[in-house]
């Protein structure tokens, strides 16, 4: 018998602490992303953005994505509704209203609906966080290892 219960068919993948994701929803095909568990919620970098409300009475965002720290020329336009705004508190306990979008991700042959704060992530090495309530139930997370699932 092993010492670990969830060993058996079931066990779920594993990845790294970084991983190259796609979101297809954003036409984003690869963006370097921080796997935090210790963050609760999704961040993703935005250049620009500004929330409005669509004829329809709908909440929407506007937003710029610079999906690369080494190539700010490259920029996505992107128009997603707002699925809440919330407080978030950065690692450093600074509160931000923050709109929140839902957008699918894809690691390797996963795919699945993320929740994702848009946020100026311009000061951070990576321009995702991929946060544990898009990692619950999914993935398994090693610290000591990067670019698992490419």
């Amino acid at each position: 018998m092993s010492e670990f219960a969830n060993d058996g068919p079931d066990v779920l993948p594993v990845l790294g602490w970084r991983e190259w994701l796609v979101l297809p929803d954003l036409r984003i095909r690869h963006i370097k992303a921080k796997v935090d568990t210790g963050a609760r919620s999704s961040a993703l970098h935005t250049h620009w953005q500004k929330v409005y409300t669509a004829e329809d009475g709908t909440a929407r965002v506007r937003f710029g994505l610079r999906p690369f720290r080494t190539r700010p020329e490259f920029e996505v336009a992107c128009d997603e509704p707002v699925i809440d705004v919330r407080v978030v508190k950065d690692s450093g306990g600074h509160a931000e209203k923050r709109p929140f979008i839902q957008t699918t991700v894809r690691l390797g042959s996963w795919s699945w609906p993320a929740e994702m704060s848009l946020t100026n992530r311009e000061t951070m090495l990576f321009r995702m966080l991929l946060g544990r309530s898009a990692l619950s139930g999914r993935f398994l997370v090693d610290p000591a290892r990067s670019y698992l699932l490419r």
